[in-house]
C-alpha cells in the first residue's frame, strides 16, 4: 500500500517545490521591504 520508492522518487521534486516557494516568499519580502523604504522618506 505504501510504495517507499516512489517517495523517495518524488523528493526532488518536493525539494524544488519547497526551494520555489522560498524563493518567491524572499522576493516578496524584499519588495515590501524596498517599498516601505521608499515610501517613508517621501513623507
Amino acid at each position: 500500500m505504501f510504495d517507499i520508492n516512489a517517495l523517495i522518487a518524488t523528493l526532488p521534486i518536493l525539494g524544488k517545490g519547497m526551494f520555489g516557494i522560498f524563493v518567491v516568499t524572499a522576493v516578496i519580502v524584499v519588495t515590501i521591504s524596498i517599498l516601505l523604504k521608499v515610501t517613508n522618506k517621501a513623507k
